[in-house]
């Protein structure tokens, strides 16, 4: 994987972070789609876009992206304080 191709300054969606979590978790798409009460095509289509917004190929390599630049938090390590966002009505808030 080469740093320079992943983009560190991608912005996310609060939906998208959301995803992005259950990603880093390691659920499938299926499960995540459960979980969020929507479909998995939604779940396809939103790891599709975060995978464009990071340079990503694949779901390792988006792991790797949300823990090198603190996205997220595994198992009490890498954690970050993410800013507290009320999700907007229409849920394109953007988080960085």
């Amino acid at each position: 994987m080469e740093r320079e191709k992943l983009d560190s300054s991608a912005l996310l969606s609060s939906r998208e972070l959301e995803i992005l979590e259950f990603v880093v978790a390691g659920l499938s798409n299926y499960k995540i789609s459960q979980e969020l009460d929507i479909s998995k095509r939604t779940v396809d289509n939103h790891i599709s876009n975060i995978l464009k917004k990071t340079n990503a190929d694949n779901r390792v390599e988006l792991v790797r992206w949300a823990l090198q630049w603190g996205k997220v938090c595994l198992d009490n390590v890498n954690c970050c304080s993410l800013p507290n966002t009320i999700p907007s009505q229409a849920g394109n808030e953007m988080v960085s």
